[in-house]
């Protein structure tokens, strides 16, 4: 029962806490605000408190997990990430659709997201060795990376271009979520595998590294899918 109590010098626990904390907070406000936006941006804003409740839920059962165990919660973590990862991809085509973003977009985002994550996981808990995990953190790397050419260069970004200056500035600011915040996924792969790059083990302890990256994912998760949400409120108010 010793693990079930968070101490004091207990910081992958503490921010399993903290994130389960701000994501419900989050969620709450997206919700109750749902009923104040305009009805171009409330599907985009109702999302936004999904994936947020989403995360939450998650976050409560993962900081159990952790607290019962010690061990890094991976196969939470990626069903969490599994549902609510392609939602914020679905967020780039609410708010372009009205440039005229189609379908074909949506799907897109959608199945590298999920290409992304699927052999992240595959990589890093079924076969995460040296000769196997570098190949599965490849192809998920390239997902990722299309997915930042669609935001940066590709079909997201034309159409941003093309609609109003308030949408325009908002995918900027997501493209830089996706970017930078979205970075330190691979990142995490890269050092918590051991053949995270190219069949390199880039740290000694492993376990220390797993526990170090809970903290980060922990911080990054809340900061990228609340981040996420509010931009789109914000915009919600700029393009009534």
């Amino acid at each position: 029962m010793e693990h079930l109590k968070i101490a004091t010098d207990n910081y992958v626990a503490f921010t399993f806490f903290i994130g389960t904390m701000a994501m419900m907070g989050a969620a709450v406000f997206f919700f109750m605000e749902v009923g104040n936006t305009s009805a171009k941006w409330r599907t985009s804003v109702l999302i936004s408190g999904i994936i947020t409740f989403i995360a939450a839920v998650h976050y409560y059962y993962m900081r159990g997990y952790n607290l019962e165990t010690g061990e890094s919660p991976t196969f939470f973590r990626y069903v969490d990430w599994l549902l609510t990862v392609p939602l914020m991809c679905v967020e780039f085509y609410l708010i372009t659709q009205k440039a005229g973003a189609k379908s074909s977009l949506l799907w897109k985002l959608i199945a590298a997201s999920v290409v992304m994550l699927v052999t992240g996981y595959v990589g890093e808990a079924i076969y995460p060795t040296e000769t196997q995990s570098w190949v599965w953190g490849a192809i998920s790397g390239a997902a990722y990376f299309y997915i930042v050419y669609l935001v940066w260069y590709g079909d997201v970004a034309k159409l941003a271009a093309s609609s109003s200056t308030a949408v325009a500035s908002a995918v900027k600011t997501l493209g830089w979520f996706v970017l930078v915040g979205w970075a330190i996924y691979p990142l995490g792969y890269i050092l918590g595998t051991k053949g995270g790059l190219f069949g390199m083990q880039l740290v000694a302890d492993p376990a220390a590294a797993s526990h170090a990256m809970d903290i980060v994912y922990n911080i990054g998760d809340a900061v990228n899918k609340i981040g996420f949400g509010l931009v789109i409120y914000v915009l919600s108010r700029k393009a009534e």
